[in-house]
């Protein structure tokens, strides 16, 4: 049984190149021909699975202006796609969401001093594709990257982080939280610890307050449920539409 999938909301792209970052990590870069999009969202990839169309939401690690697309993913063994997904080889064809999704965006941040961008996993690749624009180096005097993870072998895309650190050494910092082995240069804590420590802001040297600070978070549900709580303490609240705040939260899963 053939398939009728919708030409309005999907394009079909080529696999141009997988990587395989760690034993469940992955990146897949397709050429597509979608719609513009904005720097944090996230774009769904889909493929035929039996007699249904399979698709999950995955954000772009490309900006808007780069080709190919890039997409970040850790495979669920018993997943109904990401196996697949992590299966493809260049030449391989893959359904691609014609329109991006969401609001984990910088137009929808408030103005600051500083940015500080949270993430644990995969959800590292949103805040990639806002650093890859001028913007955020336009707007925040100091941005500080801080990416959790359990094991060394996850701290993916090291060269382009390491890229930023060299085009904007006064301006960005990069840290990595790593929970399940000793890692030099690391703090072996999670990321709300580390903040509620003081350690973050002592290494960093930046101040972590509501009156100078916008905070982005994404990543498991645990830490970003623990930051927010945590920052709330602090004097933070959350960036709503009708009411902006100095935290705004992409709830990953």
């Amino acid at each position: 049984m053939s398939v009728n999938v919708d030409g309005r909301k999907w394009v079909e792209g080529t696999v141009v190149e997988r990587h395989q970052w760690a034993e469940r990590l992955f990146s897949l870069r397709v050429e597509a021909a979608i719609e513009p999009f904005e720097a944090g969202q996230f774009g769904r990839l889909a493929l035929v699975i039996g007699d249904e169309l399979i698709s999950r939401p995955y954000s772009f690690v490309n900006a808007p202006h780069e080709h190919p697309l890039d997409f970040y993913f850790i495979v669920i063994p018993d997943g109904a796609l990401t196996p697949r997904l992590a299966a493809l080889e260049p030449g391989d064809k893959v359904w691609v969401g014609r329109k991006g999704a969401g609001f984990f965006t910088l137009s929808q941040v408030p103005g600051g001093r500083d940015l500080w961008m949270l993430a644990t996993g995969t959800a590292l690749g949103p805040f990639l594709s806002i650093l890859k624009t001028p913007e955020p180096w336009r707007r925040f005097e100091k941005i500080v990257l801080l990416h959790g993870v359990r094991t060394q072998a996850e701290l993916a895309y090291a060269d382009t982080i390491e890229g930023f650190r060299r085009s904007h050494p006064e301006q960005f910092q990069f840290f990595a939280s790593v929970t399940r082995e000793i890692c030099p240069n690391a703090f072996q804590q999670r990321i709300p610890h580390a903040i509620e420590s003081g350690t973050l802001e002592q290494v960093a040297g930046v101040e972590l307050n509501p009156q100078h600070s916008q905070v982005m978070i994404c990543g498991n549900p645990a830490m970003v449920k623990d930051t927010v709580a945590l920052l709330k303490s602090k004097g933070f609240a959350e960036n709503l539409r009708k009411q902006p705040g100095q935290i705004t939260v992409e709830r990953y899963w």
